[in-house]
């Protein structure tokens, strides 16, 4: 793709996207158990952050609206932006569909840090807790992996993707002891944090994800041209003036900074960086350039909007990792399906 037709689709497709990502948080905020008109959700927003004054506006809505359902809807458009945009990273440096952020073990090594600070009891005393253990069990897993599928300074994908397995497996043993030690409350946490809910979200854990996402999405906004060259194969990329080993590294370091930073906020969240960098690919193509940030908003829109639906059943909320597995699953089976009638692999 030129450089006159990807500007062109960032001036139309990426202003539109915007829009319906600002209508989708409108509505997010808006629907719930108590419904509140979407015009007067958007005057508390605006009011809030101090655009207009309406002193007129209800505070029992004012506290539901801004307290209570902004966070948890820009926690789902952090979460979603990040996943999409690693998936989307992922799927270029190992050019496979099915690639996605959980690739490394870094849902497995969150986990098992999740279950030693409810185990030890220190996740109660600060909200930060658990995402600190989580999020150093999802790096040191990824350290590990990293480490034992380096060879000669160099990676090989099929190797990366094995020892991931193995290190999961692993680790995923590991947790499956702890949990048998731990007590019925402690199970009952556990299994409700790998869920991957957004229930409960509050300002802390929006300031929490809110700098790492955005930086580290603008850092791999900055390789979308190196990915592009990646997509030509090692040689001609090698040849073109880029070190194909070096770039790569360095991706799976800030794709897994970033999707362990979003895992020790809200949980494991399956298929997010799976099926949106997949569909925007089908609808904008492949260059990088405009396919991370149409992937980041893509993936914004789609989780805030498994949210709104895991929050609408009359019977209780259905957490949104339930609702991406449920909408996942088959579509990676789709694609599996049409990868094996293609002759692709790994």
């Amino acid at each position: 793709m030129n450089d006159y037709n990807v500007y062109k689709k960032m001036r139309t497709v990426l202003p539109l996207m915007l829009l319906l990502l600002l209508f989708t948080i409108i509505l997010g905020v808006a629907l719930g158990a108590v419904y509140v008109p979407l015009d007067r959700s958007f005057r508390i927003i605006l009011d809030n952050i101090g655009l207009i004054d309406d002193p007129a506006l209800p505070q029992d809505q004012v506290s539901i609206i801004f307290r209570v359902r902004l966070p948890r809807v820009l926690v789902a458009c952090l979460a979603g932006a990040a996943l999409s945009a690693c998936g989307t990273v992922m799927q270029g440096l190992f050019r496979n569909p099915m690639a996605d952020p959980g690739i490394l073990g870094v849902s497995s090594g969150a986990g098992l840090g999740a279950i030693v600070a409810i185990s030890l009891g220190v996740s109660v005393r600060s909200i930060y807790i658990l995402p600190l253990f989580a999020g150093i069990g999802a790096l040191g897993t990824v350290t590990l992996i990293y480490m034992l599928s380096l060879r000669k300074g160099r990676i090989s994908p099929l190797t990366l993707i094995l020892s991931g397995i193995a290190v999961s497996t692993f680790i995923g043993a590991v947790t499956q002891y702890v949990l048998i030690k731990s007590n019925t409350y402690e199970v009952r946490n556990f299994v409700f944090w790998t869920m991957g809910g957004l229930n409960g979200m509050m300002w802390e854990q929006v300031r929490l994800i809110t700098v790492p996402v955005l930086a580290l999405l603008a850092v791999l906004m900055m390789f979308s041209r190196d990915l592009n060259l990646l997509q030509l194969g090692e040689e001609e990329a090698q040849a073109l003036g880029l070190e194909p080993s070096a770039t790569r590294k360095l991706l799976l370091v800030i794709t897994s900074f970033m999707t362990a930073t979003v895992i020790s906020v809200c949980g494991p969240i399956s298929f997010v960086g799976l099926i949106v960098p997949h569909i925007m690919r089908l609808i904008i193509g492949p260059d990088h350039r405009i396919l991370i940030p149409a992937s980041a908003i893509g993936g914004a829109i789609f989780l805030t909007c498994c949210d709104i639906i895991g929050r609408m059943p009359a019977g209780g909320e259905i957490s949104v990792g339930i609702i991406t597995s449920i909408l996942g699953a088959p579509y990676f089976l789709y694609l599996l399906i049409r990868t094996r009638r293609d002759g692709e692999v790994f």
